[in-house]
């Protein structure tokens, strides 16, 4: 089954693309939530007007991902945890942490947009997240664990 996505759906694709997925996953779960429509030809048709008549906005808005990008590129941020004397975290670091950090710092980044290359991080030390600040614009950023 062909569908049209019409948000962004976690391992499946972005806003607006199309996709050919199974028949039951797409009536009975991504159709009925909203999260797709069918894709006829005349949804098709649509579609395409729709994108054609985005694209202008579209490049603004990835210009202004372009310029945070830049901006985030080489950055740092340090995030304080709870340590033992062995270095082992309490609990772990993950991605709201992470986001807090650099609205600190002045960017305001949703954490879903924020991939850590580890499930759990547990230990002190100097780790990468991806930031995806656009479908096509990802900037790799360094953090570092420091014991509290």
């Amino acid at each position: 089954m062909e569908i049209i996505l019409l948000q962004d759906v976690n391992k499946l694709g972005q806003k607006d693309d199309i996709v050919n997925v199974k028949d039951g996953y797409g009536r009975n779960y991504l159709i009925p939530r909203g999260f797709a429509l069918a894709a006829t030809t005349s949804a098709k048709k649509m579609h395409a007007e729709n994108l054609r008549q985005r694209a202008h906005k579209e490049e603004k808005i990835k210009a202004a991902a372009q310029e945070i990008a830049t901006k985030l590129e080489g950055f740092k941020i340090t995030v304080g945890a709870k340590t033992s004397s062995s270095g082992k975290i309490f609990g772990s670091v993950n991605t709201i942490q992470i986001a807090e950090s650099l609205k600190e710092k002045g960017f305001d980044i949703d954490r879903k947009n924020i991939t850590l290359p580890l499930d759990q991080i547990k230990e002190v030390g100097s780790y990468k997240a991806v930031v995806k600040l656009h479908r096509d614009v990802k900037v790799e950023i360094e953090f570092e664990i420091i014991g509290e």
